[in-house]
């Protein structure tokens, strides 16, 4: 065999194939506009399996499976095409690089299409004025300033006055408010009710109209919006406090705008924002018992809600779902225990197993400090070693979808432990003390300094493992 010439048949060959591909996925297109006219869906599943069972009696057992991959694909392509001829939705925003959004319409149906548009301000009237879609969300900061572009706004978006749903219905644009349904959903599931409770709202923006409207309905007897500038001296008999402002919001970790501490007649606490998952506000509500819950509930219930009325269907029965799947997506596991309890090699595994990516705190001040972690005790001292560690906590706790294992110590510093906790899931690894290696450990390096560890790192492994893993063997 000459592998020029061989080469250039499969070149022809495929030359071939793009010009029926291109025919393929015009035929598709006009399927797209008949199903549009006859209101069909986009998955026609006893079609492709037809096409399947077809190809596989014409290429037999050998190239079967690679065919069925490829025409697979080839199917994903065409509906792909035809969504996005035929559904044309999306969030439209200001700076949307953080946004779940998509990832949570994805999840809802295959019925739509959904794209982030980032548009300035004369972006954002230009792609509303050409009409150029079909539905969409709207959120900071342009939930007010659609309005004037919607023929008919409904009267609870007219009452929260902000609209952050558009869609198109017998050729006029509609105007709604889901973030309404998104809250009540995100308050009854937290168990947190409103009634007869004096509530106390964070912020006087959009979301802070539509947490006024769920007061109101809910029976507070009592509601305060705390603007800019706000004197929070009279404030201290609030029950509810609801954060309806992005403080605390990636990338601005940790800021805060109260004390919880300053409020002690609190009994539930609701912040709207949802990356991190566990702002400053709720990591203090966690340590003070007072029911809490971040904002992602909300965000997952107004976007079936939003679907409905994309679609005409009801999809609000997967907001649990598609909340546990989201969940479980962003959030990090964070491995605590002793020096030697097996936190790098399970770490490891499991980041594999979730397709998570893997951080060791330890390894990270190793590479910061250009040297082994007893050298830079030996050098620097411990203190300086748990500095560069809460750094490291502090960068990687803020990020998402990842496997982290700390350090021994590390759980030594409350600054270190909000750090990660924020965003992640903490186990905690208890591996017998007759199993722990103490080559190289710089405060372990005999069985009496890895007895006297344990014993006063115990209460704070409990603490903070929200799940205990016992290791029973040797190997791991």
């Amino acid at each position: 065999m000459e592998l020029d010439v061989t080469r250039k048949k499969i070149d022809a060959i495929d030359d071939k194939l793009i010009d029926l591909f291109i025919k393929r996925m015009n035929l598709s297109r006009d399927i797209a506009e008949y199903k549009k006219e006859n209101g069909l869906p986009v998955l026609n599943s006893k079609r492709e399996a037809d096409i399947l069972r077809r190809i596989s009696e014409k290429t037999g057992p050998a190239i079967n499976p690679y065919a069925e991959k490829f025409f697979n694909n080839l199917f994903d392509l065409s509906r792909a095409q035809q969504k996005a001829q035929l559904f044309r939705h999306g969030l439209v925003g200001e700076n949307l690089s953080h946004s779940y959004s998509k990832i949570i319409h994805d999840k809802i149906s295959d019925d739509y299409s959904y794209t982030l548009f980032s548009l300035n301000a004369n972006e954002f009237k230009n792609f509303i004025k050409s009409g150029d879609f079909d539905g969409l969300n709207i959120t900071i900061p342009y939930k007010k300033a659609v309005m004037p572009f919607c023929d008919e706004i409904s009267d609870i978006a007219a009452e929260i006055g902000a609209v952050n749903t558009v869609y198109k219905k017998n050729g006029k644009l509609y105007g709604t408010n889901t973030d309404y349904a998104g809250f009540l959903f995100m308050l009854d599931r937290s168990g947190i009710s409103l009634k007869n409770k004096r509530v106390l709202i964070l912020g006087g923006g959009g979301a802070s109209l539509t947490v006024q409207k769920c007061a109101r309905d809910r029976g507070a007897s009592a509601i305060t919006v705390a603007g800019r500038n706000h004197d929070f001296s009279n404030d201290r008999g609030a029950e509810i406090i609801v954060n309806a402002t992005p403080v605390g919001m990636f990338p601005e970790n940790g800021a805060k705008i109260i004390d919880l501490s300053d409020f002690p007649r609190c009994k539930g606490v609701i912040d709207v924002v949802y990356n991190p998952l566990n702002t400053d506000l709720l990591l203090r509500a966690k340590e003070m018992g007072i029911l809490y819950t971040n904002g992602l509930p909300m965000l997952v219930a107004q976007a079936t809600s939003a679907a409905g009325l994309f679609t005409g269907k009801d999809y609000t029965d997967k907001n649990e779902e598609i909340l546990d799947a989201l969940t479980v997506s962003v959030q990090n596991i964070v491995l605590i225990g002793m020096p030697g309890a097996g936190k790098t090699t399970i770490g490891k595994k499991l980041a594999c197993m979730l397709g998570k990516d893997f951080i060791d705190l330890d390894a990270s001040v190793t590479e910061k400090a250009g040297m082994p972690i007893p050298d830079v005790f030996e050098k620097y001292g411990e203190k300086r070693f748990r500095d560069m560690e809460s750094e490291a906590a502090k960068e990687y706790g803020r990020q998402r979808n990842l496997v982290i294992a700390t350090g021994g110590g590390c759980v030594l510093r409350k600054e270190n432990m909000d750090a990660l906790i924020q965003n992640g899931v903490v186990i905690f690894l208890d591996r017998p003390l007759k199993f722990l290696e103490t080559k190289g450990r710089p405060l372990s390096k005999s069985p009496e300094a890895l007895r006297w560890m344990y014993k006063y790192r115990l209460p704070f492994y409990e603490k903070y493992g929200d799940y205990r893993v016992v290791i029973k063997s040797s190997d791991i």
